[in-house]
């Protein structure tokens, strides 16, 4: 069971409250100005490794070698970064590995590139056809609930779970020149 998100709790906090709860100890990343108060919340804690990755498939490897390991690990990437784990995104069903993967969605609400918009209007599809159960996520206070109900789908079921934080959630990118 979960706690709700006080008011003055940001949705990171939330989805790092869910990290040490269910006890994920290993977190990769490409670097992501959306995830970037989670990451920081990650890397200032001592019990949680900090992986930064070169390309988001790497963090698949991440993924299954830390359950080989007797730990757990969630992913944090982009829409666009989901396109290049296609391929090892089977790895993770095929062994059972229980997986979370946050996904901030581009290509949507407000999205400046037009380059993100074909991968950000798929990644739903994509993720489901890669045997991924996928949460979207529009609210704040949604966050908590869903992201504590997801890691216990994952971890308890040896399921793979993603989390579409929506660029309503996350606020669309400005191009700034």
């Amino acid at each position: 069971m979960h706690t709700p998100l006080n008011i003055e709790t940001s949705w990171p906090e939330a989805i790092y409250a869910q990290f040490r709860r269910v006890g994920i100890r290993q977190v990769g990343y490409v670097p992501d100005a959306g995830h970037s108060r989670l990451i920081a919340l990650c890397r200032d804690d001592p019990t949680i490794a900090d992986v930064v990755l070169t390309t988001e498939e790497e963090g698949v490897g991440l993924v299954a070698g830390a359950a080989l390991g007797g730990q757990r690990a969630a992913l944090l990437m982009q829409s666009s970064g989901v396109g290049n784990c296609v391929n090892m995104f089977s790895l993770l069903r095929n062994c059972g590995f229980g997986c979370v993967v946050l996904v901030t969605m581009r290509g949507e609400f407000g999205e400046f590139n037009p380059w993100q918009v074909p991968m950000g209007a798929i990644t739903e599809d994509v993720l489901r056809l890669c045997g991924f159960l996928t949460y979207r996520i529009d609210s704040p206070d949604a966050v908590d609930e869903i992201v504590g109900a997801g890691c216990d789908m994952a971890f308890n079921g040896n399921l793979q779970v993603a989390f579409l934080l929506s660029q309503r959630l996350i606020g669309p990118k400005v191009w700034t020149r």
